[in-house]
């Protein structure tokens, strides 16, 4: 047996014993969304997708912290449960569970629970965790118990809980301190290979007389960015056959019967109409589908809903469950959606305005937050995300979250100025070049001899704002340079952690290689590349 959605294959006899989640379930899995780091694209034999479970014959992505790997066209597909590297403002979560990521391992891998061989060359089998590196089957590791220890490298490994991290909107190249000029080649190669897939599927499918190929764009973000998948269908399909092979390509597992296809010109599809392409005798027997000629591009679009059940996840909060179930209506706002809930998670005595609603997009690059209002309409916050992208909207959750006041402190390393000044001249220079308010930003250290300060801000609005501001700065024809520095507390008495220095221009243009492999083993705090946030000079 083959999954139609992610090329899953099974014998028939192991059907009952398939632990693996397809590719459409997947985002709905994730314990806490972390997104993946991606470097620039490379050639890497005898990997899979992990996305399609398809080989990787043309360049693709890896994550520089965990073992993904997905082809360009995949990435957008990537679910974002990366490794938890650190604490984003949140000290009480577990974080010593193992950290599963299936398949591209050795033919030599053996489980760690039945001893037998678990690795392929041929195909994505196997588990293996991202911390302590045990391998096991998919049908054994569900057996293994939870808990991890981190391995042979346990004294050596920072754990996660003792790195605090106020991220939020940073991306993971900024928080890792990961050269950003790899990642904007790797942008620029991603079109020219997109392009270039796309026009070889396109001749491959062209020279089957009985197949057509249509363009099929997500919604009005992938229109604006010219970003579609191709699918083949026959040339005469009915709009519920084209419906379910557009939905196959987007990864998406909803009932065919709530979508619809729409032209650019909003022309919608009836239910009975067929996409007929053939000769114009035939055409003339069969009637003219459209009234206009068949387009080779459709937008696929929800049809609008007048209630819906939506899954609140509790983040935080203690309560034993992952998420609620709540039936919206037209009427229901995030304040009356808070008030339902609050009930079934046990919280029924708490004040309403102690909690929030958090719409969280679980990206493959970067997972955006943003609180809702208390007057806004559910459906219509859905019929927006699902008119930008339905993909975007299997991608999204929304989390009940309680009010705190915790104090932001986001620590700036911004290097690059002129050595042998004062503090105030510091302070002076970057008002002028950055135009710091004072306020919210304040200098915790000067390192003179080097010509650096570490800035000190409470607000992430500023913070992000001086990181994004600082790398298009230039002092004295010099270029500034900004690292965010995570902060580091409660190291257990027997752990001793190893800090490692990579010059990625030395030892035979092996640097990446290294970088990774480090970061792979370790957790990736403890990894510096000289050339872009290591030690200063001296």
């Amino acid at each position: 047996f083959v999954s139609t959605v992610c090329n899953f294959m099974s014998h028939e006899k192991c059907l009952k014993n398939v632990k693996i989640p397809c590719s459409c379930i997947a985002p709905s899995l994730v314990r806490v969304p972390v997104a993946h780091c991606f470097g620039p694209p490379g050639h890497y034999k005898k990997k899979f997708c992990t996305v399609c479970r398809k080989s990787l014959d043309s360049p693709a992505f890896r994550c520089e912290v965990c073992e993904l790997h997905v082809h360009t066209d995949c990435i957008l597909f990537a679910c974002s449960d990366c490794r938890q590297c650190h604490q984003d403002g949140h000290l009480d979560h577990d974080t010593y569970h193992h950290h599963w990521r299936e398949g591209n391992l050795s033919s030599s891998a053996r489980c760690e629970f039945c001893k037998k061989t678990c690795g392929s060359s041929e195909v994505l089998s196997g588990m293996r965790c991202e911390w302590c590196g045990i391998l096991a089957h998919a049908a054994c590791y569900v057996i293994v118990p939870p808990e991890c220890t981190f391995g042979r490298l346990r004294n050596m490994i920072l754990p996660p809980n003792c790195v605090q991290l106020f991220s939020r909107n940073f991306s993971k190249l900024h928080c890792f301190r990961i050269s950003e000029n790899l990642q904007t080649e790797s942008d620029e190669d991603d079109d020219v290979d997109g392009s270039t897939q796309g026009s070889t599927k396109d001749i491959q499918i062209s020279t089957d007389s009985s197949k057509q190929t249509l363009k099929i764009f997500d919604g009005n973000d992938a229109v604006k960015r010219n970003q579609f998948r191709l699918i083949s269908v026959p040339r005469i399909a009915k709009n519920e056959e084209v419906v379910e092979a557009a939905l196959r390509a987007y990864y998406i597992n909803d009932d065919q019967q709530e979508y619809e296809l729409q032209t650019f010109t909003q022309q919608v599809l009836l239910s009975d109409d067929v996409i007929n392409r053939n000769d114009a005798a035939e055409d003339s027997n069969l009637g003219s589908v459209f009234r206009e000629s068949v387009p080779e591009a459709w937008i696929i679009r929800a049809k609008p809903k007048d209630e819906e059940v939506i899954r609140i996840y509790p983040a935080w909060l203690k309560v034993g469950m992952a998420y609620v179930s709540l039936r919206v209506n037209k009427d229901s706002t995030v304040q009356t959606v808070i008030k339902e809930v609050l009930p079934l998670l046990g919280r029924q005595k708490e004040c309403l305005q102690n909690f929030k609603l958090v719409e969280v997009l679980m990206g493959s690059k970067q997972v955006q937050r943003m609180v809702l209002d208390n007057q806004e309409l559910i459906l219509n916050r859905l019929k927006d995300i699902r008119k930008t992208s339905i993909r975007q909207m299997n991608q999204t959750r929304f989390y009940i979250v309680e009010n705190s006041k915790t104090i932001v402190q986001v620590n700036l390393f911004v290097g690059g100025l002129p050595p042998q000044l004062s503090p105030e001249e510091y302070t002076n220079i970057l008002k002028e070049e950055l135009a710091i308010k004072t306020n919210v930003v304040s200098v915790s250290h000067v390192y003179q001899a080097q010509g650096a300060v570490v800035l000190q801000i409470s607000c992430f609005s500023e913070a992000e704002r001086i990181y994004m501001l600082v790398k298009d700065t230039v002092v004295n024809d010099k270029p500034l340079n900004a690292v965010v520095i995570p902060g580091a507390s409660k190291i257990p008495q027997n752990c001793c952690p190893l800090l490692v220095f990579v010059n990625p221009k030395s030892g035979g243009l092996k640097g990446r290689d290294l970088l990774y492999s480090f970061r792979k083993l370790l957790n990736p705090h403890q990894v510096f590349e000289l050339t872009n946030g290591g030690p200063l000079p001296g």
